[in-house]
């Protein structure tokens, strides 16, 4: 039996449909399809560009940047010389508390009721000095005595009675009595004075008898010869007790014993640590003191020693606003440099926070009279001749433009175009790719 009409449309229609959707299938599948070469090319990296950035206009400042310890600057062990003493050196006062200041001409310490002075010079105390003495350490203290202000009349290497005065001066200014002489050389005094006293007793005897002579004599020119000649030699004998008295004086003028003066490189200073107390006795160092100022040493490499030097200005951070220092001195220490930096004053806070405080300590060394054109130091790259250029991005063009290095610092380098070449602020330089 053969199908209707109607029945072979529904076939047909069937057909249609399924052929539509295998067409779609195709095609769809057909569009995820791709070769090796489209793979590869669409998964590679995009083509490298070229990374800029703007010439500028700034000032360029070098410095030298490190952290240090703050500490006192110049810590000394102070020692007294005992061995002249008669009796124990026993501390009987003036024992300084820790933090406390040296300073010049004043008692640091007190051993058997008498006073150790400071006094600033570079030669240890290591004998009594007095009237007669003579050598270098003599000069120091003249030298010493004449800035402190206590005249020490012509000053040289002889103790002599301007500086036996002088000391009388510097005793009286610290609040003490000057040291006395020997009891020898005041025995020697009161003999000197005695033998002056007897020989203008003789010397008014010896002048009452001419006198005596001259007047019974009978006529003029009796001869007075013996009575003349005894007023000679005792105005003879006069003038030799006066010369000897005045050595006796001179020999008996204020001493400075060993035992009374240290002698410090430079004063005042601080007081670390204290060896002794009151009523011990003193053996080796009674204290050790650092400078009274204080300060920040960082330590430095020797190329960097060579560009600090003695007197530039520095820095100290707190965290806070910096404090203004100069570079005091610099000394090596085996492979590396110390530099000692000094804040130029404090306030009592700040000493409080940078006692034994690690600091940043930053030192410009070098710096543009302003403004100039800078790049960054990856900017630039060096030509076949050896010298300097950058690359400059102009229009979608790169050119090549020579320049000359200055001042490198934070990065950046100062540049200038060389041979007419155009360089200015905004220009794009290439840093990278």
């Amino acid at each position: 039996m053969s199908a209707s009409p109607k029945s072979r449309r529904r076939v047909l229609v069937g057909v249609s449909a399924v052929a539509t959707i295998s067409l779609g299938l195709g095609v769809a599948a057909g569009s995820r399809l791709t070769s090796p070469a489209d793979a590869a090319a669409r998964t590679a990296p995009p083509k490298a560009s070229q990374i800029t950035v703007p010439v500028e206009k700034r000032a360029l400042s070098a410095k030298v940047v490190s952290r240090g310890d703050a500490s006192f600057d110049g810590a000394v062990n102070l020692r007294v010389e005992t061995s002249g003493l008669r009796t124990p050196a026993v501390v009987t006062g003036k024992v300084p508390a820790v933090g406390s200041t040296i300073r010049e001409g004043k008692a640091l310490l007190e051993i058997t009721g008498r006073p150790v002075i400071g006094l600033a010079g570079v030669l240890p105390m290591y004998r009594t000095l007095s009237p007669g003495s003579k050598g270098p350490d003599v000069l120091q203290l003249e030298q010493t005595l004449n800035r402190l202000g206590f005249d020490p009349g012509t000053v040289n290497t002889v103790y002599d009675g301007n500086t036996a005065s002088a000391v009388e001066r510097l005793y009286s200014a610290a609040g003490y009595d000057a040291p006395t002489p020997d009891e020898q050389l005041t025995q020697a005094v009161d003999a000197a004075k005695q033998n002056v006293d007897a020989a203008r007793s003789a010397l008014r005897q010896a002048q009452q008898a001419l006198k005596q002579a001259k007047a019974a004599a009978p006529r003029p020119g009796q001869d007075t010869s013996v009575e003349t000649g005894a007023v000679s030699d005792a105005r003879t004998r006069l003038n030799e007790a006066l010369t000897a008295q005045s050595e006796a004086n001179a020999k008996a003028g204020t001493p400075l014993p060993v035992s009374e003066v240290v002698f410090v490189k430079t004063l005042p200073r601080r007081v670390d640590d204290v060896k002794v107390e009151r009523g011990g006795v003193v053996s080796g160092t009674v204290m050790s003191a650092s400078g009274a100022a204080l300060v920040v040493t960082i330590q430095v490499d020797a190329q960097t020693k060579e560009r600090l030097k003695v007197g530039l200005p520095a820095s100290l951070d707190l965290g806070d606003a910096p404090i203004a220092a100069t570079v005091r001195r610099i000394t090596r220490s085996g492979d590396h440099f110390n530099v000692v930096v000094a804040p130029k004053s404090l306030t009592a806070s700040q000493l409080e926070q940078l006692r034994s405080a690690n600091v940043r300590v930053t030192i410009p060394v070098k710096s543009t009279n302003g403004k100039v054109l800078a790049v960054p130091v990856a900017a630039l790259s060096a030509g076949p001749d050896g010298s300097s250029r950058v690359e400059v991005q102009r229009n979608g063009t790169t050119d090549l433009v020579k320049v000359t290095v200055g001042l490198s610092a934070d990065g950046y380098a100062q540049v200038t175009p060389v041979g007419g070449a155009k360089l200015a602020p905004g220009d794009q330089v290439v840093v990278g790719r």
